[in-house]
Formats: structure tokens, C-alpha cells, sequence
């Protein structure tokens, strides 16, 4: 095993963690209200929200016995990026809501620990700064807009920053009812902008006497109207591989395939569609649906090494952080999130020891149990 080293010295609090968990409960208690409900919060009765997790629960793992497994490794890689382990950090709107440095201590984390960050078209930080940061480790994620032209100028823009990938959000041509946001109207505080995604006193314009600011806002920008024959207009306007995000069905899953788009398995944390099927029980019927023609990724529900384990049994090339990287981010900055990502790697390491398996390679379907 080897040890975590963070700079961790100006947030001692960070030493005392052990898991996920626990980084989850001390950025808990740092958040106001107005942050955590955006964070914590599922659609509706957030009935998918805690099947991410508890589908994590039902796999079983069948461990091989009397494997020297004196140097275990877990080095992966994802469109040709080497990764420390297989995980990265999932798009997610307003880090600054969690801490002072935003995406850019997320970037500096993920790129430190040789991961991989996918920065969201709702970030509090332009694109060209986080890449700074990010050392080549960057996807940029994209809401397609009703406006082409700023849709295909953010897209110029990321991959003239040195993002490696466009993710495309495809589960979200509405907003998903997270009911703690309209009861007490979520709003971006007035220090925090959205330069990828518009000005800030546009947002400002979209607070009203109900409801949350993001639904008001979010329902004038995304075409609701983007189709699978658009991707040939995305492809036009840029030369990065594409990602989907957000397919839960073999249906679909073929049908990105033979877009050429690669596969994100997600639920959007459980933010979404309610009572939709867990990102963990989807994964395999997506990835016997594509056949190993593009790679597959998964997010939802992920806050043990185990927990990637399974996932990569099943199909997953990497799985990614959405909660888990905030709760670090809002614990201890930078330090936090790199907290996060080493524990993380340190029980992936545990368990495929623990399972007979020397490094990523070797894991397959026959290690898990459903």
C-alpha cells in the first residue's frame, strides 16, 4: 500500500478522514444551505439518487486466492490519457459555491493525482483558466444551446484551451424538479458568475419570487430541439472525440456507437428523470450493446474502491465523481479533493489484491457476482 501525501497542512482535518464518507460529512458542515441543497439534492423523491448507491451494494465480488499480488497496479487510461486508477471527476455546475479556488483546485487535484477532470459549461471559471491548471487533464462537458453559434464558439474555445474530449450532456433538455432548490429558490451568490455560459447579470435577470434561478435560466439555453442528426453539425465545428453523457439503454447506447460517440452511463447523479434505472444496473446491457466499439464510462453513486472495482468488472472503462469530488473540494480545497482521489485509489488497490488481481487489465465479468 503506498501512503497519502497531501498538502494537507492547512486543513488538518483532512489527516483525521479515512473514506469517502467521512470527507463527505466535514464538507457537509462547511456548506450554508443555499449550497448544500444545490449539491445534496435529487429530483423528486430522490428514488434514483439512492439506487446509485445501493445497486453498488448488491454486487458481489468472487476473489481468487494464492495470486502473488506483492505489486498490485492500477493504472488505466481512458482515449489514450494514462490514469493513476480508473477514476475522474464528473461535470458539475459551481464549485465556488464550495470553495474559494473553484474548478482550479479541482483541476490542480485531479491533474496532481493523475486523473482527469471534465469541466461543465456551468462552471464559476472560464475554460482557459481551469486548463491552465489542469496539465492536459481536461474534458469540457456542453449543454447544446439554442444558439448554434455560442454552442460552436464555446466548443472552439475549450479545444483551443487543450480540453481532450467534448462531453455531451443528453439527459437534460429540462431541468429535473429538485424540490429543496424550488422551496427555497436556489441562487448563484452575487461574488459567482458563469463566464462559459453567459453574463452574470443575465442570471441575475432570471431571479425571481419562485422556483430556482438554474431552472429559470436553464430553460431558455438548452435546445430542446438536438437530435442524434445534430452530432454531424457538433462534429463539424470540432475535431475532439465526442462523449455522451447520460444514456441509460442498450437502445441508445447502440445508436451513439454508431454515431461514434463514446458512452457515458449516468443519471445525472439522480438529478433527473425520478425512479430512472441506476447507473450501475444499466452498465451492462450498455456495454454488451456496444460491443467494445467505443469505450464506456459511468457515473452515480461511486464512493468506494469497490465500488470502481465492480464498475470496471462490468464494462467501465473509467467511472467518475460528481458529490464525492464537491464534498472534497468543500472540506479542504485542493487538498480535499486530492484526499478524495487517494483514498479512493488506496481501496481500489486494496481490493484487487484482496481479489487475486495484479492490475486493471486482468479484471473481468467473471469477478463479479449480481
Amino acid at each position: 500500500m503506498t501512503t497519502i501525501n497531501l498538502p494537507d497542512a492547512d486543513v488538518p482535518e483532512l489527516s483525521g478522514t479515512v473514506n469517502l464518507a467521512d470527507l463527505e460529512a466535514l464538507g457537509r458542515s462547511r456548506l450554508d444551505r443555499n449550497a448544500l441543497e444545490y449539491y445534496a439534492s435529487g429530483a423528486n423523491d430522490e428514488v434514483t439518487l439512492r439506487a446509485n448507491r445501493e445497486g453498488f451494494r448488491a454486487i458481489r465480488l468472487r476473489p481468487r486466492v494464492l495470486v502473488d499480488v506483492s505489486n498490485v497496479d492500477t493504472r488505466s487510461e481512458v482515449l489514450g490519457l494514462p490514469l493513476a486508477c480508473p477514476v475522474g471527476i464528473a461535470p458539475s455546475a459551481f464549485h465556488g459555491l464550495a470553495h474559494e479556488t473553484a474548478e482550479r483546485g479541482t483541476a490542480r487535484a485531479a491533474a496532481s493525482a493523475g486523473s482527469l477532470m471534465t469541466l461543465s459549461t456551468f462552471s464559476n471559471t472560464p475554460i482557459e483558466d481551469v486548463a491552465q491548471d489542469a496539465a492536459g487533464r481536461l474534458w469540457f462537458q456542453l449543454y447544446p444551446s439554442t444558439d448554434r453559434e455560442a454552442s460552436a464558439d464555446l466548443v472552439r474555445r475549450a479545444e483551443a484551451a487543450g480540453t481532450r474530449a467534448l462531453v455531451v450532456t443528453v439527459d437534460a433538455p429540462f431541468v429535473g424538479r429538485r424540490e429543496p432548490n424550488e422551496r427555497h429558490r436556489f441562487a448563484l451568490p452575487p461574488h459567482l458568475s458563469v463566464p462559459n455560459a453567459g453574463s452574470r447579470e443575465h442570471l441575475a435577470r432570471m431571479e425571481s419570487g419562485s422556483g430556482s434561478q438554474l431552472v429559470n435560466y436553464f430553460q431558455g439555453l438548452v435546445d430542446k430541439a438536438f437530435t442524434w442528426a445534430d452530432l454531424a453539425w457538433l462534429r463539424s465545428v470540432t475535431a475532439l472525440p465526442v462523449v455522451l453523457k447520460g444514456i441509460l439503454t442498450a437502445e441508445d447506447a447502440r445508436l451513439a456507437a454508431e454515431h461514434g460517440a463514446h458512452v457515458w452511463v449516468s443519471n445525472h447523479g439522480g438529478r433527473q428523470l425520478d425512479t430512472a434505472v441506476s447507473s450501475i444496473e444499466a452498465l451492462p446491457e450498455v456495454v454488451e450493446a456496444v460491443a467494445g466499439r467505443v469505450e464506456v464510462y459511468l457515473d452515480g453513486g461511486v464512493t468506494r474502491g469497490t465500488d470502481v472495482l465492480g464498475a470496471v468488472a462490468l464494462g467501465a472503462r473509467c467511472v467518475f465523481l460528481g458529490r464525492a469530488a464537491l464534498w472534497g473540494l468543500a472540506a479542504g480545497g485542493e487538498a480535499g479533493v486530492r484526499r478524495t482521489l487517494d483514498l479512493l485509489q488506496d481501496e481500489l488497490r486494496l481490493a484487487l489484491a484482496l481479489c487475486g488481481k495484479q492490475n486493471i487489465g486482468q479484471v473481468g465479468r467473471d469477478l463479479v457476482r449480481l
